[in-house]
């Protein structure tokens, strides 16, 4: 099951709640939430498609120099 299947899951329940509910506010929240974990689910899907690799950037001298004068400092 894909992090979007779980989203969908939830707004199956908030959008199956919405109809029963008789406070109009909370009915128009759950439909809301409805909406907004359909939205998660379709940006969870795209982001599964993504191949993103980080890569630490190398030091430059200046950094090197001052960890290492960090490092060989007497206490």
């Amino acid at each position: 099951m894909t992090a979007g299947d779980d989203y969908r899951g939830k707004a199956v329940e908030f959008r199956a709640k919405a109809p029963v509910e008789s406070d109009l506010k909370r009915k128009a929240e759950f439909e809301n939430l409805a909406r907004a974990y359909l939205r998660l689910a379709e940006q969870a899907e795209r982001n599964s498609q993504l191949d993103i690799a980080y890569e630490t950037p190398a030091a430059k001298d200046e950094d090197s120099k001052i960890a290492h004068d960090f490092l060989t400092q007497e206490s």
